[in-house]
């Protein structure tokens, strides 16, 4: 191999050992900032929602969170909606325990007539 050859082949490992450095170290600072902790952006609400007695808990889609909170009424009897402070569930003629309550269930209405209702 001539000298020439030699001089360019050096030329070029050495211009690639540079550019795996710079990657190297650029991605040493991309795992850096990923060990870096996230704000929580709801801690106000987190904190509003564990303080009134609720517990804060992901909604059942798994994505968004929200307060459930227990409700003073829970399972006792009532005939018509505003017996409660939540819903009054039609089967079992008793007050839903908590809030919300997702899903969809039948409950009466504030008269006192069957009826589903929906939260999603």
């Amino acid at each position: 191999m001539s000298a020439i050859c030699r001089m360019i082949a050096a030329a070029l490992l050495g211009g690639l050992l540079a550019a795996c450095d710079e990657v190297a170290s650029d991605t040493a600072g991309d795992s850096a900032r990923a060990d870096a902790p996230i704000p929580d952006i709801m801690a106000n609400q987190r904190e509003a929602c564990e303080a009134s007695g609720g517990r804060w808990g992901r909604k059942p889609n798994g994505i968004v969170f929200t307060c459930i909170r227990a409700l003073s009424d829970a399972n006792t009897q009532c005939s018509r909606e505003t017996d409660c402070e939540g819903f009054c569930l039609a089967r079992s003629r008793t007050c839903s325990p908590f809030e919300p309550l997702y899903g969809c269930h039948q409950v009466l209405s504030p008269s006192g007539f069957p009826q589903t209702v929906c939260v999603e």
